[in-house]
């Protein structure tokens, strides 16, 4: 009792008792991540990794998850590769190459996403159609396998060579690739495609333009066919390839869905968005028509005639999307069922000649669910026919505007989990191949735990997070250059591990009950031309507390509808497993707690929350927000655990970087270095069995111990350690029993 009244004196010092009227800013502190400097740790999640990649055979598809060829299970942890921001490269130097793959090895990641490698060796301008914020960032492109010269369609044989290099070095490290094929390819004078200088990177052109498909066959040969000299295995052959994408954001049914079919792209034109050229609407025209001539009958072919307004023997053209709303069923149906027919067609021949000619054996994904305010069952039939289902998501993205800057924790019912659920496909596997808090943002340290627990909750396969840039040595300075690129946060570096932890661990488990829904054809039409206001799910009647609570997928399309019944009102939403909660106070100091007994959390406004804790951790902290985490490094429980890694993340910023009036985008991008809010206060650990010693190592950006070791103090339910100095983002906390 004499510790905990000197325990309670020294609280009531600091500012009282409540954690909420304690909370208050903290002023900001350089911080920095070095990956130059980083060297194996005791806090490295590399244990996770069974390497080398692949050495269990190819990863496999089957009954609803991926599996190793050993019939483990297997789960991505992964992050995208880009080059996007300054002083960073997509295919990098052999002695960048090793540092990246090992570093990514210690921070848990065991794949990645190959992404952009189809642009050209040499560019420097954004690509086209990009919407993203000014002032941007971004000071170049990433060089791609793409050789300079009139035609796009010969590999540079020195960025294949780096290539092969830094998939030799991941696969070493046991992390696997995933390819993708179109990414952002653009075309030159010698590829003989039409419109080649208006299309950019030719988005949902590639389904139907014959020489546009041509062309992706020939890259997808080139570059899957190609035997790697590090690895002596073509990459077809190489069971560390864990994936193929066909083609990334690209859909016909989304151009339909967005007004993008209008055939008005033409030189000098206001070309608002994407569109067609005029060849290619008419080339698309002419394809519908032809499918009308065998597909409906000649009445049909008559009442369709007179909706668009167009006389006997002239072709039917598409409708705008204006025009969906009202749209008869006859004329909705028939451009529904053939734009999803020429996507079908167009994925199953491109798996055919995968398979088939090019010896793929990796599972192939044709494309992702990426856009929420569109309606998801149309693509899902496409999708659904694939290996694995895929989605991204973000967290309020830049290059859509309005208000930004706000905290997912406060939305449970509006988080990216609801978005990501609405495409996972009862029997197939899902992955989530981009995802991000995007940059900048208060509340950025919420995501990876949030994430990886919910994403664990619903059974997912995979997570890459998008991006992380490598950085080439002399070349990079220590802040955030990108909206999307993670590698210099300091925040979300930090949770890396944990996250890895909490998701390819296992350590939170999956949901006891999954609940389907299905839907008619008729429903799939009808939600083709549901306005915005039903997203994500365009499902009238789901529940969005689902997946928060139970595993949640869709059963069938096409067949006869069934939704789950509402669940009751509750705050806070706990997961049937006990193990997740997330509350809320009328949309505000909303927290996610986390409670395993591996791993546990609490992420949010954990000062307006100062009651609730988990059975091992709890905080009393001057902060108003923070995502504090706690994992076991030995696979002990928690309580019984001799080695923990302790995250304490907050908010992050460039130094002297401004926000606009809004506060929704930056008018300053500031100048390095990255500068946190230091998570000041005590955490306590708490039920450790047997405990006569706690202490905690701070560590630095390179995850290397910086001051000294901190010294727990006992208190009544088990052990505080003091955080906030030095100024850090980790400990490693040492028990001794």
């Amino acid at each position: 009792m004499r510790h905990a009244r000197r325990w309670m004196t020294a609280i009531c010092a600091a500012g009282g008792l409540s954690g909420s009227a304690w909370a208050q800013d903290i002023p900001l502190q350089p911080f920095a991540v070095n990956h130059e400097q980083r060297v194996d740790s005791a806090a490295d999640a590399r244990f996770l990794l069974d390497g080398p990649a692949g050495k269990y055979g190819f990863i496999q598809a089957q009954d609803g998850h991926l599996y190793r060829g050993d019939g483990q299970r297997f789960k991505c942890w992964g992050v995208n590769l880009t080059g996007f921001s300054t002083g960073s490269a997509l295919l990098l130097p052999h002695q960048e190459a090793r540092e990246m793959a090992a570093e990514l090895a210690r921070l848990g990641v065991n794949c990645v996403r190959m992404h952009f490698l189809d642009l050209p060796k040499t560019q420097s301008q954004k690509p086209a159609g990009d919407l993203g914020p000014d002032p941007v960032p971004v000071k170049q492109m990433p060089a791609g396998l793409i050789a300079d010269g009139d035609s796009s369609r010969a590999l540079d044989p020195g960025q294949l060579d780096l290539l092969d290099f830094l998939f030799a070095e991941l696969k070493k490290n046991g992390i696997y690739v995933d390819f993708n094929l179109n990414v952002g390819r653009a075309y030159r004078p010698g590829d003989g495609v039409p419109d080649y200088d208006l299309i950019g990177s030719a988005k949902a052109y590639t389904y139907f333009g014959p020489e546009l498909v041509a062309l992706q066959k020939e890259y997808a040969k080139q570059l899957l066919g190609h035997t790697n000299p590090y690895t002596k295995l073509r990459y077809a052959d190489d069971p560390a390839v864990a994936i193929v994408e066909v083609v990334n954001e690209n859909s016909l049914l989304e151009f339909w869905m967005r007004n993008w079919l209008r055939g008005e792209r033409v030189k000098g034109g206001a070309n608002l968005q994407l569109d067609m050229t005029p060849h290619y609407q008419a080339l698309l025209v002419k394809m519908y028509n032809d499918w009308l001539g065998k597909n409906r009958s000649a009445a049909e072919l008559t009442k369709l005639r007179g909706m668009a307004g167009v006389s006997a023997g002239q072709p039917v053209p598409f409708m705008r999307r204006g025009d969906h709303v009202e749209a008869p069923r006859l004329r909705l149906d028939a451009e529904l069922a053939f734009l999803t027919q020429v996507e079908i067609d167009f994925h199953a021949e491109m798996k055919r000649f995968l398979k088939d000619e090019v010896g793929v054996k990796s599972p192939i994904v044709p494309m992702a669910d990426h856009t929420y305010f569109i309606a998801n069952q149309p693509l899902m039939r496409t999708a659904s026919k694939s290996d694995i289902l895929d989605a991204h998501v973000y967290w309020q993205h830049p290059a859509i505007y309005g208000r930004r800057n706000e905290p997912m924790v406060n939305s449970p019912e509006l988080s990216i989990i609801q978005k990501l659920a609405r495409s996972a496909t009862a029997g197939k596997p899902y992955t989530l191949s981009e995802v991000n808090h995007p940059y900048p943002s208060d509340y950025g340290s919420e995501m990876i735990p949030i994430l990886a627990s919910y994403a664990a909750l619903q059974d997912w396969d995979g997570i890459f997070f998008y991006t992380y840039e490598s950085k080439l040595h002399g070349k990079w300075t220590p802040m955030v250059t990108g909206e999307f690129d993670i590698a210099l946060d300091p925040v979300k570096m930090a949770q890396m591990p944990a996250g890895a932890m909490l998701f390819l661990r296992g350590d939170v488990s999956a949901a006891k009950k999954m609940l389907t829904r299905s839907y008619s054809t008729d429903q799939v039409s009808e939600a083709s031309r549901l306005p915005r206001a039903d997203m994500p799910y365009y499902t009238p009647g789901f529940d969005m507390k689902i997946p928060l609570v139970h595993g949640s997928r869709v059963s069938c399309l096409d067949c006869k509808p069934t939704l789950p019944a509402p669940l009751l009102a509750s705050n806070p939403i706990v997961s049937d497993t006990g193990e997740l909660s997330w509350r809320t106070d009328g949309g505000k100091d909303g927290l996610v707690t986390v409670d395993t007994p591996r791993s546990q959390a609490l992420v949010g406004f954990v000062s307006a929350n100062a009651q609730v804790q988990t059975r091992n951790l709890s905080a009393d902290i001057k902060n108003r927000f923070a995502a504090i985490t706690l994992s076991s490094l030995d696979g002990k429980p928690l309580n019984l655990s001799n080695r923990m890694l302790l995250t304490t993340t907050g908010k992050v910023e460039n130094t002297g970087q401004k926000w606009n009036d809004r506060r929704a985008m930056l008018s300053n991008w500031g100048t390095a270095p990255t500068v946190i809010e230091p998570i000041t206060g005590w955490i306590q650990l708490k039920d450790l069995e047997g405990a006569i010693g706690v202490s905690a190592t701070p560590l630095d950006g390179a995850a290397r111990p910086i001051g000294p070791e901190i010294k727990g103090r006992m208190i009544e339910p088990g052990w505080e350690i003091a955080v906030g100095t030095p100024v850090t983002t980790s400990y490693l906390v040492r028990v001794e029993r």
